[in-house]
């Protein structure tokens, strides 16, 4: 989520990391598999497990999904306190670039 890894990226064996972390190799073998499913990490049978290039995509959208469920609240705010949306625009934008 980082960045730290790239796509394409090998990541442990399920053995090497349960050692490492001294955790069961089925704890991590279940990991494995949910990252996998959900995206994060491509497994070939004889190469091992790498990143998948489609986690980039996955984590923007949730974070995307965060940003506007906290806009949403923002909203109801500014109308049932009579904030206008121009100031409202106004602020965000402000945040937005504050680091820049």
């Amino acid at each position: 989520m980082s960045g730290e890894l790239q796509a394409g990226d090998t990541i442990p064996s399920m053995r090497a990391l349960a050692r490492s972390i001294h955790v069961s190799v089925i704890t991590v073998q279940k990991a494995y598999e949910d990252l996998q499913r959900d995206g994060f990490i491509e497994t070939t049978v004889g190469r091992g497990s790498f990143v998948s290039a489609r986690n980039k995509e996955f984590y923007q959208e949730e974070q995307q999904r965060i940003a506007e469920e906290h806009l949403q609240a923002a909203a109801e705010i500014g109308r049932v306190n009579n904030i206008s949306l121009e100031k409202l625009t106004e602020l965000l934008t402000l945040f937005y670039q504050e680091d820049e």
